[in-house]
Formats: C-alpha cells, sequence, structure tokens
C-alpha cells in the first residue's frame, strides 16, 4: 500500500528540492518554502522526511499570509561535492539558483515567511517548560538555552548576508531581525561578502535553522 500523501503533495507541478549530502547525513530543502528542510541518512528519506513535515509547515505559510505549497517534491539541484555541514546537522551549500536576481515582490514573501517563523518560534517558546526532554545521556539545551543559541546564531547570519552590525547598546543580537526585514525590503542593495551567502540562500538558512528548533521544542516538551 502506497504511503498517503501530506495535503498539497500532488498534481503534475514541481515543488524544487536541492539535495546537500555530506557521508552520514543528506539534506532535502525545498528552495521555494525557506524552512521548509530535513535530514535523513540518505537522499530519498531525506525526501520523504521532508514531505513528512509539511503538516508541520503549513502553518506558518499560513501565518506568513501565503498560498500552501502544491505539487509534487521534485529534486532539480545538488550541491556538487561533499556537504560537510551536513554531517554536522546544518545546512550550508548555496543552491546555483539562488543567485539569480531576487525581485522585491518574491523577497517580500520571503520575509513574510522569514518572519512567521520566527513569530511562531517566540509563541512557542514561551508556552514551553523552561526544562526539556533531554536525549538518552543527558544531552540538549534548555529552553532558554535554545533561544540565546538562535538570537546569536541569527547575528552571523545578518553577517553572512552582507548587513553591517548595527548600533545596539552592546547587544549585538537586538535588532537584528529587524535589518534583516528591512534588507529584504531592498533586495538589490544587499551585496554577500567574499563566502557569504546570497539573499535566498540566507533567508533558506535562517527559516530553517529557527524552525528546527521550534520543532525541538515542540518534541522535547510533548506537544506534537
Amino acid at each position: 500500500m502506497s504511503k498517503k500523501r501530506p495535503p498539497g503533495m500532488s498534481g503534475d507541478k514541481k515543488l524544487a528540492v536541492f539535495i546537500e549530502a555530506g557521508k552520514r547525513w543528506v539534506f532535502a530543502s525545498a528552495l521555494d518554502w525557506p524552512g521548509w528542510a530535513r535530514a535523513a541518512k540518505s537522499e530519498g528519506l531525506a525526501v520523504a522526511a521532508l514531505a513528512d513535515y509539511l503538516p508541520r509547515y503549513l502553518p506558518i505559510v499560513a501565518m506568513a499570509g501565503c498560498a500552501g505549497p502544491e505539487g509534487v517534491l521534485a529534486i532539480t539541484e545538488r550541491h556538487e561535492g561533499l556537504a560537510k555541514n551536513a554531517d554536522f546537522g546544518s545546512l550550508g551549500e548555496i543552491a546555483p539558483s539562488e543567485g539569480r536576481p531576487l525581485g522585491a515582490d518574491e523577497a517580500a514573501r520571503l520575509a513574510a515567511l522569514l518572519a512567521a517563523a520566527w513569530t511562531a518560534f517566540e509563541v512557542t517558546a514561551a508556552a514551553a517548560p523552561a526544562e526539556l526532554t533531554k536525549g538518552p545521556r543527558g544531552g540538549g539545551r534548555d529552553t532558554a538555552q535554545i533561544i540565546e543559541h538562535v538570537l546569536s546564531a541569527e547575528v552571523m547570519y545578518a553577517r553572512k548576508m552582507g548587513l553591517p552590525r548595527g548600533d545596539d547598546g552592546g547587544d549585538a543580537s537586538a535588532g537584528v531581525r529587524q535589518r534583516i526585514v528591512a534588507a529584504l525590503g531592498e533586495p538589490a542593495s544587499v551585496v554577500a561578502p567574499p563566502k557569504g551567502w546570497p539573499v535566498r540562500t540566507a533567508v533558506r538558512r535562517m527559516a530553517w535553522h529557527v524552525l528546527d528548533h521550534l520543532w525541538e521544542i515542540e518534541d522535547k516538551s510533548g506537544r506534537t
């Protein structure tokens, strides 16, 4: 018996997927839907995990005011070579198509999805217990540590986009999200530094990171 597809996973339209393969882990990312990315031990399993997570991603899409993904997941691009970050549980590569020009309408859509991910994370973290379920060896962060980790990481992500450090009174994380959203309002003005990320890559990476930790909080607080 074939596995039932989640809502939206039907029809002839293709939902572009980018593959980043390490030696042990493979990431599959829906290129037009920042934050919708999952990892598994093989390419096929990673795409299957991506499909399985669509019901958890759809509330973000709705919060952003966007129509949901329609079509079938299809691998359209692969990172050539070893994706070293994949084995450390992280996205890290740039899809070739992510370097193409980003228009104002698409940038606004990406900004809305990213902002929705941030809002959902804040709501989930605020309602979560202070202590989260730990791994079999006692590993893992508690809620406050995850919040701090997400915020501090976004400071680095903003720099990878090419955004200057803001005057935030010594708190590097304060105001960084506002600067990111402001930059997405003028995508042509954003110039990535050497070894930085194009805007599309940066948004995909940021949204994945915040949603991955949102779902971690949900899973470890028994809210799924």
